[in-house]
């Protein structure tokens, strides 16, 4: 069956969004416009009152905690057969603790690099292996540029990111050959709920921009996007910095 054109072209009947309460992963996927939708999460309310800013045929909620690994493979194969298979998945799960560095609570630390990267990763790996399978779809993973290189303002959650981008860029060349289709979203500072106590750095962007040019980068061949993408020129020259002189930058 053919569903909807979204404005940037890509053809989508059956999504899934998995971190359905992500105010990024919920602008795409109502910028994509599928007929429907399949909203995954550990909150029943928010999951609830987020259906309702989607507009779709049909909307289906489950239950998934990103830091229960185990619990993985059983939501993402559940969501896949239910709806015999998704054109587009988008990951878009992640916390934000641990900006003290060496001084953020221990607990807190050791949390964000399990959901960020374990937790994240798991859920790549579980959603990939089910598009391969079906030979069909692209998965869309939100990353952040603090992937490029971490910063000394955000170490822990700069190397966590840096883990799971790998993580996708080593995948997407495992199947480049296959139907299957990875794209990297890499926003800078995002104004949203979880931002909402940080002082908003340069350039920073709106869920509503991430997604509009996401869906605009389904339209072409992009493994990896900058929003805004000016930011893919600034990260190309702060990644190349001596380390000396980095350092040294008010990041």
């Amino acid at each position: 069956m053919l569903g909807s054109r979204s404005p940037g072209g890509a053809r989508v009947s059956d999504a899934l969004l998995v971190g359905g309460t992500s105010e990024i992963g919920l602008a795409i996927v109502r910028r994509l416009a599928p007929q429907r939708v399949w909203l995954l999460g550990r909150d029943p309310d928010r999951l609830a009152q987020a259906a309702t800013t989607i507009d779709a045929q049909a909307i289906e909620v489950g239950l998934l905690d990103a830091d229960d690994v185990p619990s993985h493979r059983q939501a993402i194969d559940r969501a896949f057969a239910d709806a015999d298979g998704f054109d587009v998945v988008v990951i878009a799960v992640g916390v934000l603790g641990g900006q003290a560095g060496l001084d953020a609570d221990t607990d807190e630390a050791i949390e964000v690099m399990r959901v960020n990267f374990v937790g994240v990763g798991s859920l790549l790996l579980e959603s990939l292996r089910q598009l391969r399978q079906r030979d069909k779809g692209t998965l869309i993973l939100v990353s952040s540029v603090a992937a490029e290189r971490a910063r000394a303002s955000n170490p822990i959650y700069g190397a966590a990111k840096a883990g799971l981008d790998a993580l996708a860029q080593g995948l997407s060349d495992t199947t480049a050959s296959s139907g299957v289709r990875v794209l990297v979203v890499r926003p800078g500072f995002v104004k949203s709920r979880m931002t909402a106590r940080v002082e908003p750095a340069p350039l920073a962007t709106t869920p509503e921009a991430v997604a509009s040019a996401t869906v605009a980068a389904l339209g072409g061949r992009a493994h990896t996007i900058w929003v805004p993408g000016r930011l893919r020129l600034i990260f190309a020259i702060l990644r190349h910095l001596p380390r000396s002189v980095y350092r040294r930058l008010p990041l």
